[in-house]
């Protein structure tokens, strides 16, 4: 049986690209039979990365069939993977977010979880000496995660393991950090094709605090403009995005990846109590800035309150 190595949900640059270069590990230097699938389109930067590394788009998948042998990476929260996920043969998790629980495997799988800042370090750390034999391709993904993840090393999550594969990758395939930093970040800052409901779930993840139910959703750009353009529509939209995805609210936060803060839309009396209780924010207008917050694991999560 072929095993399915996939992210979450609403996949990222880490989640388009991690299951790819595990996939990879396991075919060409385990001899086993993998296959990288995606949970959802790939955002804008992972769409560049496809191209720019001449990475065949993998499939979309929503659901796994009982039994079937699968590994996960970059996330362990099951909200984040299919309803039957319980069903499938996880073997193994891969992963550098908090542990979350609910996810139940047939016996004993390998578990690495490692705080450092993107699932791609991880993975360069497991290969161990054969990571050497990664194609350019498998490189190149690997080094768009890491800069992505870490926001070009500006994100609080960066650790200095990270910024050395990173440069030692980048090393490797001749890659100026800053000049491909800049490529990957103005693809990122292009949602000029999207609508307001896709921008919502772009990159988003479901969070309950205090019995409310949340769907985070961050958009980092170089341009935060052409999105805080929209906010009037976007908090319309939030109504019913809510409603389809049965949350209770959808917070954007818009981070500008240059000047290091991030705008919160603020469409109502509870997120204006949540950021003023999340973050000491004062709200009187339908956004805040919040300086310095940069990351969703690291300030935005662990800081939720209302």
């Amino acid at each position: 049986m072929t095993t399915l190595v996939f992210g979450h949900k609403s996949p990222d640059t880490d989640s388009t690209g991690s299951p790819i270069i595990w996939a990879w590990y396991l075919n060409e230097v385990k001899g086993a039979d993998a296959e990288a699938v995606l949970l959802g389109e790939p955002n804008t930067e992972a769409a560049f990365m496809l191209k720019k590394w001449n990475l065949p788009k993998p499939r979309i998948i929503s659901e796994v069939d009982a039994g079937q042998a699968c590994v996960i990476v970059d996330t362990n929260n099951p909200a984040e993977l299919p309803g039957q996920i319980n069903e499938a043969d996880v073997q193994g998790i891969i992963d550098h977010h908090k542990l979350v629980g609910g996810l139940e495997t047939k016996g004993p799988i390998d578990i690495t979880i490692r705080p450092l800042a993107c699932t791609a370090t991880i993975l360069v750390d497991l290969m161990g000496e054969d990571a050497a034999k990664m194609p350019e391709a498998m490189k190149g993904a690997a080094l768009t995660c890491i800069l992505s993840d870490t926001l070009e090393f500006r994100s609080p999550t960066t650790t200095d393991h990270d910024r050395a594969v990173a440069e030692t990758l980048a090393a490797e395939l001749n890659v100026n950090i800053g000049d491909y930093a800049a490529e990957m970040f103005a693809a990122k800052s292009d949602v000029s094709a999207f609508s307001d409901a896709e921008l919502l779930r772009m990159d988003s993840k479901e969070y309950a605090v205090g019995g409310t139910k949340f769907r985070v959703s961050v958009l980092e750009t170089t341009a935060p403009g052409m999105v805080l353009d929209r906010k009037d529509s976007l908090m319309d939209s939030m109504k019913t995005v809510a409603a389809e995805d049965g949350v209770d609210q959808v917070l954007l936060f818009v981070v500008d990846i240059l000047n290091e803060e991030a705008t919160l839309l603020v469409p109502n009396d509870l997120v204006r109590t949540l950021a003023e209780k999340s973050f000491g924010a004062t709200t009187e207008g339908d956004s805040v800035v919040l300086p310095g917050v940069m990351s969703r694991k690291k300030q935005i999560i662990p800081n939720l309150a209302i």
